[in-house]
């Protein structure tokens, strides 16, 4: 995600350099065509175009609210999760004692069973933010587009992708937990059923008494229902039909623009003839360079049609970079940064040790 106030301007322009060369070519085709060839029939009513162009603004704009709802959406999940992380901390702080236990425990085993169970909460979060990162096929990860490959060399964070799932996740399990889990399929489910196989374990014994295990294991449900939400934006994409729909009448719009604007520019052209024709100038040079402008003034249709051009398309490209919230790009949803945050947050409640530093992020952007 990026941090800073503004992307900047440079940014942007090199993200979209290559359309802007390839709308700059697209509306000069048809000037040539139009004022070197004198093919005049070469153009489009600007009304239709205008009518075009509003209902293309709206689908553009559905589209960006739409793509923002799942972003937006991803974080409040993920906001939950930081809270509800450290509610379940403090109930492994304060409700695993001797005060009901069959057999008193020392309290260095209290405080291992205390380490253990928020050292697997840990294990849990990075299983879910690795199976949140899997690419999915109509991700911007898997776009042949040189320009979002740059674009992510430059602010995507390598860390995710050279650390290994085993590398990362078996510091917090018991090889008995890492070999359980290993084979299935969600990971993340499987350390949930792990922690409340546990936490049965602990009211046998009588460390927990059995309203305070009913409290634990329902922010083991919430738990549950959190990843399950996560899940859903991550394995159900923004509808095909709408992001189709909407990418070819983007393009239809962006291929018809520049023979509805020539026309426009060239009555403004006939317009400055016709001033001149009627006022004396001071020096025939000037009147001749003015002349000139005027005969071609239809060729300032150029640079307007690749502005309007690169601002839907841009427009577009932004709801598309959107829609996927965990993939780990500068507009999504840092749930890296969230789980170091939280990680740190919830070992420091317990006196845990070797506790990791933050991220340090580069170029503004954490993930």
């Amino acid at each position: 995600m990026y941090i800073k106030r503004i992307f900047p301007v440079s940014g942007v322009l090199k993200w979209t350099r290559r359309h802007i060369l390839l709308f700059f070519i697209l509306a000069t085709i048809p000037v040539i065509l139009f004022d070197v060839l004198h093919w005049k029939w070469l153009h489009i009513p600007w009304l239709p175009m205008g009518v075009l162009g509003t209902a293309v603004a709206f689908l553009v704009s559905f589209k960006n609210n739409a793509s923002y709802d799942r972003l937006w959406e991803a974080r409040k999940i993920w906001g939950g999760i930081v809270n509800t992380s450290r509610s379940w901390t403090i109930m492994v702080k304060d409700f695993i004692t001797n005060t009901h236990a069959k057999e008193v425990v020392a309290d260095e085993n209290l405080r291992l069973i205390k380490r253990e169970l928020v050292h697997r909460h840990v294990a849990w979060l990075t299983a879910l933010r690795y199976q949140m990162r899997v690419d999915k096929p109509w991700e911007m990860h898997n776009k042949s587009a040189k320009s979002n490959a740059e674009f992510r060399e430059n602010f995507y964070l390598v860390c995710e992708d050279t650390i290994p799932f085993k590398e990362a996740i078996e510091p917090y399990l018991s090889k008995d937990d890492y070999n359980e889990i290993l084979p299935k399929g969600n990971k993340a489910s499987q350390i949930l059923g792990i922690q409340s196989r546990r936490l049965k374990e602990l009211m046998d014994q009588g460390l927990i008494e059995d309203f305070r295990h009913m409290e634990m294991a329902n922010v083991l449900v919430e738990f549950y229902g959190l990843q399950g939400k996560s899940e859903r934006i991550k394995n159900f994409p923004y509808p095909r039909q709408y992001a189709t729909l909407n990418y070819l009448f983007v393009w239809s719009f962006i291929l018809l623009l520049p023979y509805g604007v020539m026309e426009g520019f060239e009555v403004i052209g006939d317009r400055v003839l016709e001033e001149l024709a009627l006022h004396e100038v001071q020096t025939d040079v000037m009147h001749r360079v003015q002349e000139f402008i005027a005969r071609h003034f239809v060729w300032f249709s150029i640079p307007f049609s690749a502005l309007l051009s690169w601002v839907f398309h841009t427009m577009e490209k932004i709801g598309e970079n959107t829609e996927n919230p965990f993939e780990g790009g500068p507009n999504d949803v840092p749930i890296t940064d969230l789980s170091r945050g939280i990680e740190i947050d919830i070992r420091e409640l317990i006196d845990d040790t070797d506790i990791p530093d933050p991220y340090v992020w580069r170029n503004d952007i954490v993930m």
